[in-house]
Order: C-alpha cells, then sequence, then structure tokens
C-alpha cells in the first residue's frame, strides 16, 4: 500500500505517514458506528474508496508547503488524509458539531495541531486565500465556485472530486465560469474525474 500511495501521490511516502494513515483508519472505523462517518459498505475497501482516492489530489499540488481548504470536510476526506501526506497548512471546514469534534479529536491523535485547524460552519464561515480549494462530494462545481471564490487568490487551483457525473458537471461550470478548466480521470474509479481549476482569472460571467 505504501507503494500505491506513493504512486498515486507522485510523492515518496514514509513509514511515518502511513502508519499515521493507519491510526487515523483506526479511529474513523472506531468512530464509525456512532455517527455514521463513512458507508459500512466501504469499510472492507477503506484503503481504495478513501485514503487512496483522497491521496491522488496530492499530485495537483502547485507547490511545496501549499495551504490547502476542504470545504464539507466531514469524515476529514480528503482534508486529513491531506494534512498527513503533504507539509503545508491545511484548514477543514464542517457545519456539523459531530463531525467537527471527531475532526478535532483525529488532529489531536495524529499530532497535527500545527498545521491543521477545524473551522465550524459553511464555506462562508472560512475566511483567508487559499493555494489549493477542495470539496469531495459536497455540491456542483459552479456552486462551489461560487461558495468559495472569497478564500481564493490569482493563484488559487481548485480540486474537486467528481463521480460519474463529473463530465456533465464540468461542462455546465464551463459554460458560466471563465478560467482554465480540465478534467483528470480518477485512479479509483475510470468513470470518475476530478475536476482542475486555475487561471488566475476564475470568476462568473457577467
Amino acid at each position: 500500500m505504501i507503494r500505491r500511495l506513493a504512486e498515486v501521490s507522485g510523492r515518496p511516502v514514509s513509514r511515518e505517514t502511513f502508519a499515521k494513515l493507519e491510526r487515523y483508519i483506526a479511529v474513523l472505523t472506531a468512530a464509525n458506528s456512532e455517527q455514521n462517518l463513512i458507508s459500512a459498505s466501504t469499510l472492507d475497501e477503506v484503503w481504495e474508496r478513501h485514503i487512496v482516492d483522497s491521496a491522488q489530489l496530492v499530485r495537483f499540488e502547485p507547490k511545496a508547503g501549499a495551504s490547502w481548504i476542504d470545504i464539507g470536510s466531514g469524515a476529514g476526506l480528503p482534508g486529513i488524509v491531506i494534512a498527513i501526506m503533504t507539509e503545508g497548512p491545511t484548514t477543514l471546514v464542517e457545519p456539523r458539531r459531530l463531525r467537527v469534534d471527531f475532526l478535532n479529536t483525529v488532529i489531536h491523535e495524529l499530532g497535527l495541531s500545527e498545521r491543521a485547524l477545524v473551522v465550524q460552519g459553511k464555506a462562508d464561515k472560512a475566511s483567508g486565500a487559499f493555494d489549493v480549494i477542495t470539496a469531495r462530494a459536497v455540491a456542483p462545481t459552479t456552486r462551489l465556485l461560487e461558495m468559495t471564490l472569497h478564500l481564493s487568490h490569482r493563484g488559487t487551483v481548485w480540486l474537486l472530486p467528481k463521480g460519474r457525473s463529473g463530465t456533465s458537471d464540468l461542462a455546465a461550470a464551463t459554460r458560466t465560469w471563465q478560467g482554465v478548466f480540465r478534467s483528470e480521470t480518477s485512479v479509483t474509479d475510470p468513470d470518475a474525474i476530478i475536476v482542475f481549476a486555475s487561471g488566475g482569472h476564475v470568476q462568473g460571467r457577467r
């Protein structure tokens, strides 16, 4: 699995990093029966369905030490995985109190407190300018751009994992937003994509 993670993330994965991912899975599994953090049907495939699926975003990091913000982080996917596998600061935005408590527990137990921060609320409660904005299964791309534009700067990239409707979702975004858009095929599902948006001038058309 270390080799698999290195392949999808485009960087070496140390045993310390792998141990933190293992610990995260243990905490996630233990808490899942209490608040249904992830679907029980995916627990047997947690590495591929959730960890690898999140880790693949790391290969698109625009620079070393980039700042990330994960909207609607939920169980910490992809936010916690990103915080474990990258060196820069990661902010996790989550409106639900139980999820926030879980994320703070994970951050404490994994020793990520110096680089990871949880903000309770929706995207409009967050502030700052981030190098990378991501969200997994939160809203269509067009809506996500509207929700997070205030968190961007001219060099920001959006990395948005999408399911099998991703192609039509991307097409809708390009009709109403200006910028550089492209799709990358997901390594965990050949029918799913990652929407990549950048260009320094992502903005709504008037």
